[in-house]
């Protein structure tokens, strides 16, 4: 079955929020920006700007009639500053026009007087002055003394992971339309419509019941909405309240740049232990988390982080300390992987250093440390299956890893500057959100007259396909055609009280919940059905349509048995409520069983490296991946395919630079550099490992949004094989993105 809304995006007619049809007298909101990263504001004059054409008021702290905050785990993030301001793009106020362009034009005319104060910019530096976003947390697992003593080989080292702009093609945007009786109604690009919702109740002083959130779809997120978005709706419905109109607020490339948060860089200290088996015995890391100015979702990152520092591997020792670092940048927040890849960045480049080290290839010591069933995690929990090792034997086996190993190294003997690069990447990753309440969802289903079916959920369809995959267990369930499904927006009015679209779970919890709602009413038709048909309810089953006793079809078809139902009074309506079970994870001891399971999967990467220019190709990612039993392995694949290029993007192209005056450098898409068609791979090329899924997944259908973007991980380290290769002297650490300019000075640089 191929993604639902193909037809529309490829046609235009998909509908994101600035393509509402505007209301008569829609006002347009623009943000007033910081233009300091850190600095008091000893005067800000809004004389000239109100007086602007076209504008209709400026609203700021003084206009919030509830609390200045919009702080999700943490509640330090004023919706808009009022004495100090902390991080260049910090929200000061907001300017409401007839238009968009004369509000752009009016927020030239703002003057604001600041007292510049420190900036730091470095989460070393950070954690070095004690200033923490919260207290750190720390894993541990054995006898770390012991763990290290019975070592042959101990190392050390440091590696360093930049941040990532999400660079989703809509904007943050949101309308916001008063209602009847104090209520609102607001249109958001956000991947959580209830944080939004609760947001905007809490600074405008509303109960949650009198803001309705809805979402049709949004633009890409890759989590830089699941946070992110809240602000924007929040500016939109404070205006909207004020001004008792509806309000448009669309951010502009640029401003969306300079004020939304990104993934979290990281800067990490390693020590790594092993025996003359190559096993590693202990592991210690050290992981500086940059924050930025606030919390945001950086706690939850940083627990993911921790949770995924021995990534495929069993270490029998491990302590893992996790610092969150406040500096003066905007809040980091969530992105594809959710703080998992930083963590399992570290382990694969104390690896990588140790076989360096040691003479050996990289994938002896991989290959050696595979978690296999049985195993336990350095936070408590048991590994179920032996998916590791499995993905591993059948990458060697189908994709003939070792045949491609020599020809990497014949191909090096007999060209001299032209290199190739070869890794292995193998994966291990936990599905369910950290936080355990945080795992249940909910879904109403409707079966009106005519037999056609109406479904709401609370999952949020931002191009990864769970509308597609909702409609399917739908139709599954009630064995009808998809043509008789609707997958209505997401709204809080309908489905209440959701969690994020996010934690590769939208499609685990809503599909949960959904199939339990579709049940209920399968059972109720199916009793008709019996009582119609003068028959017991074992031997009653609905297959393509048709009602069966047995294995026999009957002449009773599925539109009649709803309108029967219907006649009969038989409710056709279901709430279908799912709550994950097993999870629980203790965090005075930080230890638990906090996955519903884990992910797997291994990639052989190669790269070719122009050892003159310093640029690179990479030919081939070829992947085992643990699908469990896919629900729709087209949508599947091609979330594999567009996460490696992400993760091949952050490990070697995306690079955020900051000025030590807290300044993005790369502050628009002309000085930003994403993965485009040239560097993507020649070849991306998947095959599902042969496994029975989990019955705690969708019909057995593993998560598949996030742990493929750790392959890019191995292209990293493909590339740096092939720098090696050029020149084995090359000081080259351990300090992504591994950009064109960074290999070219390793290609030609010398220890000493």
């Amino acid at each position: 079955m191929k993604n639902i809304d193909t037809g529309g995006h490829v046609t235009g007619r998909s509908v994101y929020v600035d393509d509402i049809p505007e209301l008569t007298g829609t006002l347009h909101a623009v943000p007033v920006l910081s233009e300091k990263a850190h600095a008091l504001i000893s005067k800000m004059d809004l004389t000239q700007a109100e007086k602007a054409k076209g504008i209709i008021g400026i609203l700021a702290a003084k206009d919030i009639p509830g609390e200045n905050q919009i702080g999700g785990i943490l509640p330090d993030e004023p919706l808009f500053a009022t004495d100090e301001v902390h991080y260049i793009g910090q929200p000061v106020a907001v300017i409401i026009a007839t238009d968009h362009f004369a509000a752009h034009d009016a927020r030239k005319l703002v003057k604001i007087d600041y007292e510049e104060l420190d900036v730091i910019t470095d989460p070393r530096v950070a954690q070095q002055k004690g200033q923490l976003l919260f207290p750190p947390r720390t894993f541990a697992n054995g006898d770390m003394d012991k763990g290290f003593t019975d070592c042959d080989y101990i190392f050390e080292g440091r590696a360093d992971s930049g941040g990532q702009e999400h660079i989703y093609i809509e904007t943050q945007g949101s309308y916001a339309v008063p209602q009847e009786n104090n209520n609102l109604k607001v249109f958001s690009s956000t991947q959580g419509p209830t944080v939004v919702q609760k947001t905007i109740a809490r600074v405008l002083g509303l109960p949650m019941h009198c803001i309705e959130v809805d979402v049709t779809r949004l633009g890409g997120a890759f989590g830089g909405k699941e946070d992110q978005a809240t602000a924007w709706a929040v500016m939109a419905a404070l205006a909207a309240k004020r001004f008792h109109k509806p309000v448009k607020l669309i951010l502009d490339r640029d401003d969306d740049i300079v004020a939304t948060g990104k993934r979290h860089p990281y800067s990490s200290d390693f020590r790594i232990g092993l025996d003359k088996d190559l096993k590693i015995k202990a592991f210690e890391v050290t992981l500086y988390q940059n924050g930025g100015a606030a919390a945001d979702l950086s706690p939850a990152i940083m627990e993911r982080t921790l949770f995924h520092v021995t990534n495929a591997y069993y270490i029998p020792n491990v302590k893992a300390t996790a610092y969150s670092c406040k500096t003066n940048l905007a809040p980091f927040t969530a992105f594809r992987g959710f703080g998992g890849p930083q963590g399992m960045y570290v382990i694969e480049a104390a690896i990588a250093h140790a076989a360096t080290r040691l003479g050996v290839d990289k994938s002896e010591i991989q290959q050696q440390n595979l978690i296999d069933k049985g195993d336990q995690f350095h936070y408590g929990q048991v590994c179920d299956s032996h998916n590791a090792r499995k993905s591993w034997e059948e990458l060697h086996h189908h994709f003939n890893v070792e045949k491609a190993r020599s020809a990497v190294n014949d191909f090096n003997k007999t060209h001299r500057f032209v290199k190739k690069g070869l890794s292995i990447m193998p994966i291990c990753f936990g599905i369910s959100f950290t936080k355990t309440p945080m795992n249940n969802a909910r879904a109403l289903v409707h079966v009106y007259q005519d037999g056609s079916v109406g479904v709401s959920t609370g999952a949020v369809e931002m191009g990864q396909g769970v509308n597609t995959k909702l409609m399917q267990v739908a139709a599954r369930v009630f064995s009808v055609n998809t043509s008789r499904i609707k997958l209505e927006t997401t709204n809080t009015t309908r489905v209440a009280n959701t969690s994020p679209t996010a934690a590769s779970s939208g499609a685990d919890l809503n599909g949960k919940a959904l199939q339990i709602a579709c049940n209920e009413i399968l059972q109720r038709l199916k009793k008709e059905a019996a009582e119609l048909l003068k028959t017991e309810i074992v031997h009653i089953s609905i297959r393509n349509e048709k009602v069966y006793i047995d294995d026999q079809p009957t002449e009773l078809a599925w539109e009649a048995l709803v309108e029967k139902a219907f006649l009969s009074r038989i409710k056709l309506s279901e709430v279908g409520h799912y709550a994950t079970p097993v999870i629980h994870f203790d965090k005075t001891k930080e230890k638990g069983h906090p996955f519903t399971y884990h992910v797997y999967g291994a990639a052989l990467i190669t790269v070719t490296l122009d050892c003159i220019k310093g640029i690179y190709e990479t030919d081939s990612v070829q992947i085992v991946h643990d699908f469990g039993n896919s629900l729709n392995l087209t949508i599947d694949k091609g979330q594999v395919e567009g996460a490696v290029v992400q993760g091949i993007g952050w490990m070697t192209l995306e690079e955020l630079t900051y000025d030590q005056n807290g300044h993005l450098l790369a502050d628009s898409l002309s000085k930003y550099k994403i993965p485009d068609v040239y560097s993507a791979p020649k070849v991306i090329e998947t095959i599902p490992l042969v496994t029975n899924g989990p019955e705690l997944a969708i019909m057995k259908s593993k998560a598949v949004g996030e742990p493929p973007f750790m392959y890019g991980i191995g292209v990293y380290f493909a590339l740096r094989n092939a720098v090696r290769e050029f020149n084995p002297e090359t000081p080259l650490g351990y300090n992504a993105p591994l950009t064109p300019e960074k290999v070219l000075l390793a290609l030609y640089d010398k220890k000493g």
